[in-house]
């Protein structure tokens, strides 16, 4: 199992990429309690004391807010910022910080920590900015995502092998049903692809049903293709393929592409 020595250990290195790729004068950050507190306790570069050990309440400061609202925020004048409450301005005066950006790791629809960037001098926070935090905060989403997973069991090289195998069977069978016109054959195939997607045993949770569509969509997504080779794959256009992207997600109760495979998974709809 993940422990939190493994979660302090990637929000410090990611932390250390967003200074490095933006040369923000300090990247912080910190994990969202379940209070709904955000913990400032990771840094990267220099603070003059203020802000290590500091507990924000929920939706107060910059990273509250940020976290409460599960979504990026900036501000190029702190002091002058009327989207966030001030309760924190002595402790951002007393570090000399003045243009800041938080933005918040979601997993499961909740925020579980916040990262910063922010400036001591007169530079703004610009979309770059903001992209690079963001960027590397999604990319924080997918790594403890896929380490909790990859952590939840310990399978034998066996099982490792033969599961593989499952989920191979099940993705050329369903590429080979869509491509039969006899409805009672695609019909079969489909049987034969869902026996295959409860192999590991039923299904842990229960989300909406998918269209045979959308499996083979998601089915698909679990072999790492794009959107561009989903569309060449099936014949279909590329605007057609994110449309049928942008309901599976809804349906699977997913803000990412690796959290929509682990959640057709545990609902059994794809091995």
């Amino acid at each position: 199992m993940m422990t939190t020595n493994d979660i302090d250990a990637a929000i410090q290195r990611a932390l250390a990429r967003v200074r490095a790729s933006t040369e923000v004068s300090l990247a912080f950050g910190g994990p969202v309690l379940d209070s709904g507190d955000v913990r400032l306790q990771h840094f990267a570069g220099p603070t003059a004391g203020a802000l290590p050990g500091v507990t924000l309440a929920p939706n107060e400061g910059l990273g509250g807010r940020s976290a409460a609202l599960s979504r990026t925020m900036a501000v190029n004048d702190y002091f002058q910022s009327d989207r966030i409450t001030h309760r924190y301005d002595p402790i951002i005066r007393a570090e000399g910080l003045r243009s800041l950006v938080a933005t918040p790791i979601v997993l499961a629809r909740r925020s579980v920590a916040v990262l910063y960037g922010a400036f001591r001098g007169s530079q703004l926070i610009g979309d770059r900015i903001r992209d690079s935090i963001a960027h590397e905060a999604r990319a924080l989403e997918h790594e403890l995502l896929a380490r909790t997973i990859l952590t939840s069991r310990e399978p034998t090289p066996e099982q490792t092998r033969l599961r593989e195998q499952i989920r191979d069977a099940h993705s050329e069978l369903r590429l080979l049903a869509s491509t039969v016109d006899q409805p009672e054959l695609r019909a079969a195939l489909e049987q034969i692809t869902r026996r295959l997607a409860e192999a590991d045993g039923p299904p842990t949770t229960e989300l909406s049903p998918l269209t045979s569509r959308e499996t083979d969509i998601v089915t698909l997504v679990a072999t790492g293709r794009s959107n561009q080779q989903i569309a060449a794959t099936l014949g279909l256009s590329l605007h057609t393929v994110k449309s049928y992207m942008k309901t599976v997600m809804f349906k699977l109760d997913a803000t990412s592409r690796l959290e929509a495979v682990v959640n057709a998974r545990r609902a059994g709809i794809i091995p």
